[in-house]
């Protein structure tokens, strides 16, 4: 079904989660995410408390009401007391706080005078205290799209939640009241520096989303100190039409499904608007339900799912789960060295995509995945017989082709067994055919012999077909074709084997 985002009120905006490395933002704890056997475990059980407004958040009295137990487990070189909330946290991490700093200076924002760290009530486990740790770091930024500003009206600092290792779905007696069931939860996660990127509603359609989140994910990347690889950035998207309500999806990993499930929510809001919504409402305070016949939507929190639907999670939180935090003492943020660091902003990725793409004459794609090989301009140098867009094909695009065409695990490649094949190729001792075969080898943990692998004359090939036509004629192209690749196949390119054939063969 075409959609016309403007005439539905379409309205969206992203937030953007993303990791940074180094230390715990409230602990000396290094983050690097153990895959040992845990030898701290320890259970919980969690009750909500009323925010800076007096009241409990509805989100929180949701997840209170299913009395879950949480079965918490760590190792202990990764946490410490302060994850297990049997220790009041340390002082903010300066480091984290300096890269989202910096990240919000290239998000154009306006840094605030000093950070407070707030309590946000969390009550599902994934925080053991209760509570995620959150401060406010700058406002008012903005970036350029496409489609026009985009603007970012808050950049946040907290702690990154507990990871979810399985649960007991939550059953119901007939009077309503939850029979509990468990959450277990692994406590590595918990602590990681977590920078929190609002976007404003000026997100067009579901692919200006996805370009709007891409474009910020180009920016966090940009800035040293940040997380990489899968599961340290996730992006929620609220959306909402004329009519309908707000709705919060989490669980994005990749940004290529952010346009599929806006347009799953759309019409999934379009068919309650147009059937009318039966609420169901419940007193936090007791257990008796009221049925009401409402034309109106309830806001949610509700998960992606692999299948690019949607499913409800939790009513959407307010501002009542708020509340300070006073353990952690305010951080003072000089004017003097926001423009120090201002002065000595990272380049953006974009801009240094741009100057290989000049520099090496190579696409911009190409260039934009060469950024993450920090080792290729050196590679490109040492190396310098060879064209540098060719040394850019063997560690971008051979890779790429060798797990294609030979369903294999190109993980495996180390940047030494690319810089021995670039050696021998410089030196003129392979010929360039020979490189997809020689990964492959590599990757396999074969043996080379690579005297194998030299790169043959057209003279000699030459040569070799005219004896080849005088001892068997009458064949056809193609079996001459055959005859020659499987002696010189890795030696010399088969398309220029078949444009000398054509000369004695018509």
């Amino acid at each position: 079904m075409e959609l016309n985002y403007n005439e539905l009120g379409f309205k969206c905006g992203l937030e953007i989660h993303q990791q940074l490395e180094g230390k715990k933002l409230f602990c000396s704890c290094t983050t690097i995410n153990s895959d040992k056997e845990p030898d701290v475990k320890f259970e919980r059980r969690l009750r909500a408390v009323a925010g800076e407004t007096g009241e409990i958040d509805i989100a929180a009295a949701h997840e209170m009401q299913k009395r879950r137990k949480f079965i918490y487990e760590a190792d202990s070189q990764d946490t410490c007391l302060v994850e297990y909330d049997e220790e009041p946290p340390h002082e903010l991490n300066r480091k984290a706080l300096e890269s989202t700093l910096k990240i919000a200076l290239l998000l154009n924002a306006k840094i605030v005078d000093e950070i407070r760290v707030m309590r946000k009530n969390v009550v599902d486990g994934s925080n053991v205290s209760g509570f995620q740790r959150t401060a406010l770091v700058a406002m008012d930024g903005f970036i350029e799209t496409s489609l026009g500003k985009v603007n970012i009206p808050i950049i946040c600092l907290e702690e990154e939640a507990a990871q979810k290792l399985e649960s007991e779905k939550d059953a119901r007696t007939e009077s309503g009241t939850s029979s509990g069931g468990f959450v277990r939860y692994r406590l590595d996660r918990l602590g990681i520096p977590l920078i929190e990127i609002a976007t404003g509603t000026e997100i067009k359609n579901p692919e200006h989303a996805k370009e709007t989140a891409s474009i910020i994910g180009m920016i966090l990347r940009s800035v040293d100190g940040v997380r990489r690889g899968l599961g340290t950035i996730r992006q929620d998207v609220n959306v909402s039409i004329k009519n309908g309500a707000r709705t919060e999806i989490k669980g994005f990993q990749d940004l290529r499904s952010i346009p599929k499930v806006i347009n799953y929510e759309i019409e999934r809001q379009l068919n309650e608007i147009k059937k009318g919504k039966i609420l169901e409402k419940q007193s936090f305070s007791g257990h008796r339900k009221s049925k009401a016949f409402s034309s109106e939507l309830e806001k949610e929190v509700r998960k992606a799912e692999p299948d690019f639907t949607t499913s409800f999670l939790r009513p959407l939180p307010g501002a009542a789960r708020l509340y300070p935090e006073t353990d952690v003492a305010p951080v003072k943020i000089e004017k003097g060295y926001v423009n120090d660091l201002r002065k000595n902003l990272p380049k953006l990725l974009k801009h240094k995509a741009e100057e290989l793409e000049k520099r090496h004459r190579i696409s911009n794609e190409l260039a934009k995945e060469l950024i993450e090989k920090e080792n290729f301009e050196d590679l490109a140098k040492k190396f310098n017989k060879l064209e540098s867009s060719l040394v850019a094909h063997i560690l971008i695009n051979v890779p790429k082709e060798i797990k294609t065409r030979f369903k294999l695990d190109t993980s495996k490649l180390k940047d030494e067994h690319f810089e021995e094949i670039l050696d021998y190729l410089n030196k003129g001792k392979i010929a360039k055919e020979a490189v997809i075969d020689l990964l492959v080898k590599k990757i396999n943990d074969e043996k080379i012999d690579f005297a194998k692998f030299a790169s043959v004359s057209e003279k000699d090939i030459e040569k070799e077909i005219k004896e080849l036509i005088e001892k068997k004629k009458d064949l056809s192209l193609g079996a001459y074709m055959g005859i020659l690749m499987s002696k010189y196949r890795g030696k010399i390119d088969g398309s220029r084997i078949m444009e000398l054939l054509k000369k004695y063969v018509k």
